[in-house]
């Protein structure tokens, strides 16, 4: 018990080819996270139908009124658990050279959320919703940088064969993503977008149908990992 204890804390020196065991509390991170974010904020679009748009306005837009602290806090919770994630991510699969790339812009998503909840948005005066410029700065951030680590995550998975059946999958999402981040960008956003009265429902669709299913099965291949106890070698292999 004791021999596999030490083996389970055993943290590779980060060369190519090494693996260091992961805690299942990280992977469960990147389960969790996802999950408890949807249904954190479709129970207070529940609540809020009254004064509240799902198809129309966009998730941050619940940060608005008396309660918009339930949605700060949302974001803060989903963007720790992202942060716990991208550090366990890193850590199961075999090194490369650059690879640290994908867990980094991973983890950077959650900061972003972060950031989304400490700039939230208001109603100024006139009743008007207001973005803080350091709220959109942190949604670019999370919608941006998403396909990108989905991307580099993918180029790492080719080189392990512990995930190189999730590579495939892994990279077309993040192509996916980033199709839906111009066609976002040009068609949504813009006040006169065509589009932009159906803004709330564009970004469910790209979360729930494309970026969490990713995330959510990156990590449940990470929970099936953290159960070897030991780093395994291999090859060296370079980005």
């Amino acid at each position: 018990m004791a021999t596999q204890q030490r083996n389970h804390a055993r943290v590779d020196s980060g060369s190519p080819g090494t693996r260091r065991t992961v805690h299942p509390a990280f992977a469960w991170a990147g389960i969790i996270g996802p999950v408890l974010f949807t249904a954190t904020f479709l129970v207070q679009e529940a609540f809020r139908r009254a004064t509240y748009d799902p198809l129309a306005e966009p998730v941050s837009a619940l940060e608005v009124g008396p309660y918009g602290w339930i949605q700060q806090l949302n974001f803060v919770i989903f963007g720790v658990l992202t942060i716990g994630h991208a550090l366990g991510q890193h850590a199961g699969m075999r090194t490369t050279r650059g690879g640290v790339t994908g867990p980094l812009l991973l983890g950077i998503t959650g900061v972003g959320a972060v950031v989304s909840a400490a700039f939230p948005l208001y109603d100024d005066t006139a009743g008007v919703t207001q973005f803080p410029p350091g709220h959109l700065v942190g949604g670019l951030a999370f919608f941006l940088i998403s396909p990108l680590a989905l991307i580099a995550l993918s180029v790492r998975m080719r080189h392990d064969p512990d995930w190189h059946r999730l590579a495939g999958y892994t990279l077309v999402s993040g192509l996916v993503l980033v199709c839906l981040d111009v066609f976002t960008l040009g068609f949504v956003l813009p006040d006169s977008a065509a589009l932009h009265d159906w803004a709330g429902l564009v970004q469910r669709l790209t979360i729930l149908l494309v970026l969490f299913p990713a995330r959510v099965v990156m990590a449940m291949r990470l929970l099936a990992m953290s159960h070897r106890k030991v780093a395994t070698p291999s090859s060296p292999h370079t980005e």
